[in-house]
């Protein structure tokens, strides 16, 4: 387990880098993670993205289509591919506890599926 501080407020993450509270979450913590996992720093379009994300994921306690989370966001088509590469890392930037049993693969390099695994 590790920590990182955010707004002067520790904040405890699990072997792998995720929160173990969601509800510490916050743009800043977003920022962090994104500098902790070797990450640009975000702009708002990423930051939106992930609100997003964790929106959706609070409403519906399922991950969204990658395209609706575009559309949603007012961005193009593939904003989550462009903007992180793997959706996974935008997952773990919103805070959301690690997607048991699925993971995302690269089908060119760019483009990602969910696969079931482990």
């Amino acid at each position: 387990m590790s920590i990182i501080e955010s707004e002067g407020k520790k904040i405890n993450l699990d072997d792998e880098g995720y929160l173990t509270n969601s509800e510490d979450w916050s743009p800043d913590v977003a920022r962090k993670l994104a500098e902790r996992e070797g990450l640009a720093p975000l702009s708002d379009e990423q930051i939106s993205i992930i609100q997003f994300m964790r929106d959706y994921y609070g409403k519906f306690n399922a991950f969204p289509i990658l395209n609706q989370v575009c559309k949603n966001v007012h961005q193009p088509r593939e904003c989550v591919s462009e903007e992180f590469i793997n959706p996974e890392n935008a997952w773990k930037l919103a805070g959301l506890p690690k997607l048991s049993g699925i993971h995302f693969v690269s089908v060119d390099g760019k483009n990602y599926i969910m696969e079931e695994c482990c």
